[in-house]
């Protein structure tokens, strides 16, 4: 109010000096009442026509964006620019703040693994994330006040989203066949709704692999089981000569070994997964390690194939040596399993131009077709389920193989064609390999047993 006194101290010095002077000059045309009444209102007119002009000044300022300062006027309008202008400021800071708040709330949704669609009361998008626009196969912009239900033509969608009930999760396949989505939606405001989607093509995948494992080594277990309990009954029921009994017992035994590996192998696989990574400076001379696992093939051979290994010396492996035999033993033993009599198997080394180690392990079998090549690695999964079993496999061999390269940090590849063989590449990164002391060469290795 600083502005109040000197203005109203202006105003009653105008009106008085118009007065006077509207006096003085009437009193020259014999007029004296007249002429002050005309000098007061001419003062008055002066002082409404400055507040005019100042007025004018502050209003082409408002009304050209408040680009720059306000008019710096004495007194009343001054101090109501200054007033108006820093209102006008506080404002825009706020809308900045908010503005500011807003989109980090927005970004920290889209950094969110799981889909997020704002929808108004007309269930026409306000907002799309990006995984939601990808999981619903929309444009985060250019579908931005389109009527959902005309975009995401799914019946079971469409039916839940107007249900309004939205009591539970509705589980749907992602548009294209993509996967597998979960809906779940809220309401909120003014009936406004909030739609969360979330892929769980993986979660359901492997609850499915869960289930089946489960399932598997019960009927893994079982079925040696069932045997042992038909023999034991056997035995105690009926009469057997010496030599009957002994033929019991022998297939007693080859049951009895069979749950043996196959319970070992699901102990090495829960060892894998629970152990850390193997170090990464505790090196094994790699030569030795191939010999080894050759020489289980051949006594798994017994003399029915070739089988030759390339062991090449000064080369060491980072890692665990009881781990990379398993594995490339794992590779060694099944080829042997599936290479009919006088077939060959190749166990190999070469390291690759960008540093990268690859033991191969090439035989000349039976092959795998290519749509069983995706799975093979899973567990229990077998091509052929009987021949499996008949060469005392467990189905978990190559499930261990993908366990053990991939903790130390590669990967496996397969190539097979039924009928020519398959070939099985264990890759090993080029941290994990490394040349040793020279050592003189004694030749390649090969043999039969």
């Amino acid at each position: 109010m600083a502005w109040f006194l000197p203005r109203l101290l202006a105003s009653f010095l105008a009106l008085t000096l118009g007065g006077a002077l509207g006096v003085l000059a009437g009193a020259l045309l014999r007029s004296p009442a007249i002429g002050a009444v005309v000098g007061a209102g001419s003062a008055v007119g002066m002082v409404v026509l400055r507040d005019a002009l100042h007025a004018g000044r502050l209003m082409r300022w408002l009304r050209d964006g408040q680009n720059g300062d306000a008019p710096r006027d004495a007194g009343l309008w001054g101090e109501l620019g200054y007033r108006i202008e820093r209102a006008l400021r506080q404002r825009e800071q706020a809308l900045a703040v908010e503005h500011q708040r807003l989109a980090e709330f927005l970004s920290a949704i889209e950094a969110s693994p799981n889909g997020v669609l704002l929808l108004d009361a007309d269930d026409h998008i306000a907002w799309c994330s990006a995984v939601a626009a990808d999981h619903l196969d929309l444009d985060a912009q250019r579908d931005l006040r389109q009527p959902v239900t005309n975009l995401v033509r799914m019946p079971a969608f469409v039916a839940y989203l107007q249900d309004g009930a939205w009591r539970e999760p509705i589980t749907l396949a992602a548009p294209g066949g993509r996967g597998t989505l979960q809906v779940v939606v809220r309401g909120y405001g003014d009936r406004q709704k909030l739609v969360i989607t979330q892929d769980v093509t993986e979660r359901l995948r492997a609850e499915s692999m869960r289930r089946d494992f489960v399932a598997n080594v019960s009927h893994e277990i079982r079925t040696p089981l069932t045997v042992l309990a038909g023999f034991v009954e056997t035995m105690a029921s009926l009469p057997l000569s010496g030599a009957e009994r002994g033929r019991v017992i022998t297939l007693m035994q080859q049951q009895t070994d069979r749950m043996q590996v196959l319970v070992a192998d699901l102990l090495q696989l829960a060892q894998l997964e629970g152990s850390p990574r193997p170090p990464a400076d505790r090196w094994t001379p790699l030569g030795p390690l191939l010999q080894r696992a050759a020489d289980d093939a051949r006594r798994l051979s017994a003399g029915r194939h070739l089988v030759a290994v390339d062991a090449p010396e000064g080369i060491d492996l980072a890692g665990l040596d009881t781990e990379l035999l398993s594995a490339v033993a794992n590779l060694a033993t099944n080829a042997v399993r599936y290479t009919p009599a006088e077939g060959q198997i190749h166990i190999g080394w070469r390291q690759r131009p960008d540093g990268q180690g690859e033991i191969e392990v090439r035989d000349t079998g039976i092959g795998i077709a290519r749509e069983h090549l995706p799975r093979l690695t899973e567990r229990f999964y077998r091509v052929d389920g009987s021949r499996s079993r008949d060469t005392g496999g467990t189905g978990l061999g190559l499930s261990i193989v993908k366990h053990v390269v991939q903790r130390h940090g590669g990967s496996l590849e397969i190539d097979s064609e039924p009928g020519k063989g398959s070939r099985f590449r264990l890759l090993l990164p080029a941290g994990r390999v490394r040349q040793a002391a020279a050592v003189p060469q004694t030749g390649e290795t090969a043999g039969t047993a």
